[in-house]
């Protein structure tokens, strides 16, 4: 066992970072009701902005985590504005313009970018291994778990315990009550597009040492991320939670000790969840 510890630690990291993805798009589909495809592309926009603007110190990486969470709450916000004439004619109207979007996105990126891979220069004292049980492993990593779980706690806190949330709760429930109450519907679903849109800004600023920015990152953090939805229940952020973590120690542990069966354990599970169960593992959570 103790040569799975660091795969799994691995695996915990990787989990609470498309945990923190797809919060923001189970957010945008359970309470937003809107089916983002475009959301690995926001991703991007944290990821590149890590990728440009932090040069190994606190303060660049600070200015990196803003820039980012900003850029891709603004893209958010402006999804949302682009999908006013498509109410009423369902998801695959979303899908197909929110892909629209996903693929001219990362054809700009790729151009202004370039084709490979980018490397992410961290400060000096999260730059180097810590031993946990005799093994080295990244400290940057185990920061980042570290700011997951609080931005997690926060997310739970903001949607369960504020008025904020009871408010974006009372949309999913209600929305001609909500709009009787001088409540904006449409304010309260871009101010979610928003939030979702920077989740995932923030996640690829922070996260980009883990999944970095490149051509494929979008793809790979939107695929996962549904995955994850799925599994998880649409609107639900334990959910996500439980989800996620399985996903990142498939993909950290399952994957390179059975690589012929960790795609059925990801899309098999995902499928069963699909056919069993349409809400996921855990209740779709309206409140959680």
């Amino acid at each position: 066992m103790d040569d799975y510890l660091i795969p799994a630690v691995d695996g915990v990291a990787y989990g609470l970072l498309l945990f923190v993805v797809a919060a923001g798009l189970t957010l945008a589909f359970g309470v937003g009701d809107v089916l983002n495809l475009a959301h690995g592309a926001l991703y991007a926009f944290g990821a590149y902005a890590a990728a440009r603007i932090s040069d190994g110190t606190w303060g660049s990486l600070a200015i990196a985590v803003l820039v980012g969470t900003a850029a891709a709450g603004l893209g958010g916000a402006v999804l949302s504005a682009l999908l006013v004439p498509l109410a009423g004619r369902g998801h695959l109207a979303q899908a197909l313009l929110t892909f629209g979007v996903a693929l001219v996105v990362g054809d700009r990126l790729t151009a202004i970018f370039g084709k490979d891979d980018l490397g992410v220069k961290v400060p000096g004292a999260l730059d180097r291994a810590v031993h946990i049980a005799g093994h080295s492993y990244p400290a940057y990593r185990l920061a980042f778990i570290g700011i997951a779980v609080l931005i997690a706690a926060g997310l739970a806190l903001l949607v369960t315990r504020t008025r904020a949330g009871g408010l974006v709760r009372a949309t999913v429930d209600d929305r001609d009550m909500v709009a009787m109450l001088g409540v904006s519907p449409f304010a309260v679903r871009t101010s979610v597009l928003a939030g979702a849109g920077a989740l995932a800004g923030l996640a690829g600023a922070l996260g980009a040492p883990i999944i970095g920015p490149g051509p494929r990152t979008a793809d790979l953090v939107l695929m996962l991320s549904l995955v994850v939805v799925v599994l998880g229940g649409m609107g639900s952020i334990t959910g996500a939670l439980v989800a996620a973590i399985a996903v990142g120690e498939i993909q950290n542990v399952v994957a390179p000790n059975f690589p012929t069966v960790a795609p059925f354990a990801l899309f098999g599970a995902m499928a069963i969840a699909l056919a069993a169960r349409a809400r996921g593992l855990l209740p779709s959570g309206r409140s959680a």
